[in-house]
């Protein structure tokens, strides 16, 4: 996972190819609770390397989502893959994220 801070208040983190919870998804929290403390108000979560994702990785999605809403943030999605895509749809995520082409599209609409 990398993290880049984009402004103040917005970053992005990169996922890597396997979003399978774990160990991963309490390292994912952890993270996402201290941006949040620190006035991050929003997260991108840049899934450009996402290979797989299941049902665990999509859970550590909705509680990170769960934590910026706490603090007034939200968390948006950049480069989803098709194999999430159609994920996120089957549970009607979609219909809670947001989605971009990239983290750069993202960022442009912040900015608009």
């Amino acid at each position: 996972m990398t993290i880049t801070q984009h402004t103040a208040d917005t970053v992005s983190v990169a996922l890597a190819e396997n979003v399978l919870g774990g160990a991963d998804a309490a390292e994912f929290s952890k993270h996402i609770q201290s941006l949040a403390e620190q006035g991050v108000r929003r997260v991108l979560v840049d899934m450009s390397a996402v290979r797989v994702m299941n049902s665990s990785g999509l859970g550590m999605l909705v509680a990170a989502h769960s934590t910026l809403r706490k603090f007034g943030g939200a968390v948006d999605f950049a480069a989803v893959p098709e194999k999430v895509t159609s994920l996120l749809a089957m549970t009607h995520l979609n219909t809670v994220f947001k989605s971009y082409a990239s983290v750069d599209e993202a960022l442009v609409q912040q900015d608009s």
